[in-house]
């Protein structure tokens, strides 16, 4: 029995007049950078899944499809110009049916239409280029959740113009637990693709050109359900984006998940909803009045600076570009096909100026997102707009040390000064450093991690005679007799009554 999450997100795509809208209409302004797409599929060994179309009934381990848009070398004689049904292609194969003749694309998938104006969006040319190589470099990566059951390229148009302005973008399908088909938006649903996005999480540092400082979650729809809870489970992400989000349409889902914990959510967050549901609609569909107005993730955060959006010429299938080119509309309550591409414009102008500002610390940026609607030359009739601004955080030595795990207790120095600008109330005690390198010395496969946990601690207390008898004494376990002698002999200089160094140090000389 479906939920009423995926009701309301059917319920909204309800459709009755066909759309005429083209690529060329929307008129993203690229920027500077040509792009890229790469698509393979990869398994997570670790889950087991069913192509229900090898009507095998056998288990595999879980494909893991994957679409990829970055900033790109120049065009090179083996690179193609893609087209729409390029990407359709892509989706035949993530919906499991990619024998299936391109003929009946259009009438076999429900949410893509066949009608003349559909038809001629398949030969349209899109930004991307195939078989073209990534700039040489590092970008900052956005790890994008798709829509209930959605193709990993549903919004394959935001995506070439985030890459054409120096974004990576990685993206995978809305898929079940153990086939193809979700369960109706449950909270097993909703961990299966936060699973999934912490998958491509891990896939990004396959690639030098990532800057694995600089990550970003975006997602539609149930796709923004699963990044809240997985923002809620990874501290090495810096930003989260809301396409309408699901989060906004059934919170009670997220709240069941075991990982649901607010106080762990404290990086910028933006939403972008959909414009107020006319009373027919509510109405007739069964849903309630709440929608337009609750926005209970957003009102609940506390330790994050919170940014909501409304749209008032989107409705919910908008927020995507196979909605804007595919969908019908609904005389209910869509607006012109000019309203829409002019609305999804400045959605995806927008999400750039919050990426600019949170992941490229962008001045103008910075200003863009702060500023009222006016000042941005932006119409309230188009948008209205709320900011919500963080409390002060605890950042604890904990979560430091969960920061450092993540890199495996490589480059901790640096770390440790990045995270206290963001976080200068951070403490990390002489004890509390040495206590975590005296634990990783005595694992001798984790001796390297041990050295740099104490090269921090003498980083910020250079004048301790115990944190260098300690470092020393994890050199001794390695057999690192040199560095041994040397950390010893300072441990004697800040304290020359340590007996203990004294006796290490005579039977190392002798």
């Amino acid at each position: 029995m479906r939920t009423t999450t995926i009701l309301v997100l059917l319920l909204l795509q309800i459709c009755s007049v066909n759309g005429q809208t083209s690529l060329k209409e929307i008129n993203l302004k690229n920027g500077v950078y040509n792009v890229g797409f790469k698509h393979y599929t990869t398994i997570d060994s670790t889950r087991l899944y069913r192509i229900e179309q090898d009507f095998n009934n056998q288990s595999t381990h879980r494909p893991i499809p994957i679409s990829i848009w970055y900033p790109a070398e120049n065009k090179g004689s083996n690179s193609k110009q893609l087209t729409v049904l390029d990407y359709l292609e892509i989706l035949k194969e993530e919906e499991e049916w990619e024998n299936l003749p391109n003929e009946f694309l259009l009438d076999w998938f429900p949410y893509l239409w066949n009608t003349p104006q559909n038809n001629a969006h398949l030969s349209e040319k899109v930004t991307a280029f195939s078989d073209i190589a990534f700039l040489d470099g590092t970008f900052p990566v956005i790890v994008y959740a798709a829509s209930y059951q959605n193709s990993s390229i549903e919004n394959f148009a935001l995506f070439e113009f985030l890459a054409s302005h120096g974004f990576v973008v990685i993206s995978s399908p809305s898929r079940g637990t153990d086939t193809r088909w979700l369960e109706g938006g449950t909270t097993k649903d909703m961990e299966t693709q936060s699973r999934d996005v912490e998958f491509l999480l891990k896939e990004i540092h396959k690639n030098e050109s990532i800057d694995f400082d600089r990550i970003v979650l975006m997602g539609f729809s149930f796709g923004g359900l699963s990044n809240a809870i997985t923002v809620m489970k990874n501290k090495n992400i810096s930003a989260i984006v809301s396409l309408d989000g699901a989060e906004r349409y059934n919170y009670p889902v997220l709240e069941k998940s075991p990982y649901f914990n607010l106080d762990r959510f404290t990086i910028p967050y933006i939403h972008f909803a959909q414009k107020d549901i006319p009373e027919e609609v509510l109405v007739s569909d069964k849903m309630s009045a709440e929608l337009n107005h609750k926005f209970q993730l957003f009102d609940s955060l506390n330790y994050s600076n919170a940014y909501s959006y409304k749209f008032h010429d989107l409705t919910h299938s908008y927020f995507s570009s196979f909605g804007v080119l595919f969908g019908n509309r609904d005389k209910r309550q869509d607006k012109s096909d000019a309203k829409i591409m002019a609305s999804y414009k400045l959605l995806s102008e927008h999400t750039l100026q919050f990426l600019n500002a949170t992941l490229k610390n962008e001045e103008n940026a910075k200003e863009f997102i702060e500023n009222n609607l006016d000042k941005n030359g932006i119409s309230e009739t188009l948008i209205s707009k709320k900011i919500k601004k963080s409390l002060e955080s605890e950042f604890d030595y904990k979560d430091f040390f969960d920061l450092a795990l993540l890199q495996n207790y490589q480059d901790l120095i640096p770390l440790y000064q990045k995270t206290i600008k963001k976080h200068p109330k951070l403490q990390l005690k002489e004890w509390m450093l040495n206590k975590k390198g005296q634990r990783l010395s005595l694992n001798l496969s984790k001796l390297e991690q041990s050295v740099n946990v104490f090269q921090l601690a003498l980083h910020i207390y250079p004048k301790s005679a115990n944190l260098y008898d300690s470092l020393a004494l994890a050199y001794l376990y390695g057999k690192d007799y040199e560095n041994a002698i040397f950390n010893y002999k300072k441990s004697l200089e800040l304290d020359p009554d340590n007996q203990y160094a004294i006796d290490k140090l005579k039977e190392l000389e002798e």
